[in-house]
């Protein structure tokens, strides 16, 4: 079963094409990689499956009876308050869906490694931090499906190991995920299934190599 359908996407912003013609199916619980150089377009197909940015042309659809904020997990832009703590940023966010209770807040933030109770605020934080902010937004509605764009940057080793569990502990469960990523070993150790952009254009590949 699909449970994503990119089918002919075509993406322009004025007359440059960054998406052209794009078709790509997700089955319920893969895990997807996509790779590609900086400008070739990945971030622009996840905004759009997203539903942040609307295709030129073409049609994306997500099959789930859930509410919009119970499908979606994302890790892409983030909309934090800079004059707030990570708590209270997650909290604000949890009223706009779904009302997630704070001991579940507390947990997540626990979780990806930060401190619930840091009086810290947003604007202070390390890349590393809001990185992980960005991560727990992310698992906060226990999403049957994560879109995670470059989750790693900015983590060091250790965060990065423990990142990784996380993902894969959501494999166990059958989510479906699809990330980026410019880690070999990401991609490797992660992915069902990897495919390459480059050029608005994307293509399975059998036997990703790091280049």
């Amino acid at each position: 079963m699909n449970i994503i359908e990119v089918k002919n996407v075509t993406k322009k912003f004025d007359d440059k094409i960054i998406v052209d013609s794009l078709t790509l199916n997700v089955k319920q619980g893969e895990t997807i990689g996509i790779v590609g150089r900086n400008g070739s377009g990945k971030t622009v197909l996840l905004k759009m499956i997203c539903g942040l940015y609307i295709p030129t042309s073409g049609n994306i659809t997500i099959n789930s009876n859930k509410s919009n904020a119970e499908k979606l997990g994302v890790l892409i832009d983030s909309n934090f308050l800079s004059d707030e703590t990570g708590f209270y940023n997650l909290k604000l966010l949890s009223q706009l869906g779904v009302k997630i209770k704070e001991d579940k807040i507390y947990e997540l933030l626990k979780l990806v490694g930060l401190d619930p109770y840091n009086k810290t605020k947003y604007k202070n934080y390390s890349m590393g931090m809001k990185q992980k902010l960005k991560l727990a937004n992310a698992l906060m509605y226990d999403s049957e499906i994560l879109i995670l764009d470059e989750p790693f940057n900015g983590l060091d080793k250790d965060s990065v190991n423990h990142f990784r569990n996380i993902i894969l502990q959501y494999k166990k469960q059958k989510k479906t995920i699809l990330l980026t990523s410019h880690n070999y070993e990401d991609i490797k150790l992660l992915c069902d299934k990897i495919y390459e952009m480059d050029k608005g254009i994307l293509k399975e590949v059998d036997d990703y190599e790091e280049k």
